[in-house]
């Protein structure tokens, strides 16, 4: 389990793809890693498969993972959000976020103001149905509140969401262009809700 705050923007050192699948080498600065804990890549939960002194760890990236985010795209040099997986006692400064990404979203533009960022990402209905102005939503793992959404004309999801300084200088948001995607989970209290209670999508004259 996770809280979406960035403890680090480790670099890729070396990828391996082959039959589909990938393994993934990192320099994440992490001491005292351990084969077999969780560790949060760009919002996605992977488990460490090896790891030396120096923090340099490895991951294996099965199919349904590259199919679902934007870890395929990852090259030798690629900046990546990490987390470490939450303790027990510890700070929840973000929200409930489980490293399982749902989908990709599209980065349709980055704006800057006077002392913050601004991204507008643009989702399929399938996942923008479980967002909701000022929710909680995890992109690239990092834990952001949703300033407005509007429907566009191809029935899509535009979410526009702020990015605070602190925020812009810790993670490999500077990284970003408009066009790429972007890592997406919503928030899982929305789906156990439309699980639980499947007649509040049904017409009310039904």
């Amino acid at each position: 389990m996770f809280t979406g705050i960035i403890e680090k923007v480790g670099k890729v050192i070396t990828v391996e793809e082959k039959r589909g699948e990938m393994r993934a080498l990192v320099a994440t600065g992490f001491k005292g890693l351990v084969n077999g804990e969780s560790v949060a890549v760009n919002g996605v939960c992977l488990t460490v498969s090896e790891t030396n002194p120096e923090g340099d760890a490895g991951f294996f990236i099965s199919e349904e993972t590259l199919a679902r985010s934007n870890l395929k795209n990852l090259q030798t040099g690629s900046r990546v959000n990490l987390e470490r997986a939450m303790q027990a006692g510890g700070r929840f400064s973000g929200h409930l976020v489980q490293g399982h990404v749902d989908t990709t979203g599209t980065l349709v533009g980055i704006s800057e103001g006077p002392e913050h960022h601004r991204f507008g990402i643009v989702l399929g209905s399938d996942y923008g149905r479980y967002c909701v102005e000022k929710g909680s939503i995890a992109i690239n793992g990092v834990s952001l509140t949703i300033n407005s959404l509007q429907e566009t004309s191809k029935h899509e999801v535009l979410i526009s969401l702020l990015i605070i300084p602190h925020t812009w200088e810790n993670t490999n948001f500077p990284d970003l262009k408009s066009g790429e995607p972007l890592n997406v989970e919503v928030d899982v209290l929305a789906k156990y809700v439309e699980r639980l209670c499947p007649y509040l999508n049904k017409p009310l004259n039904s």
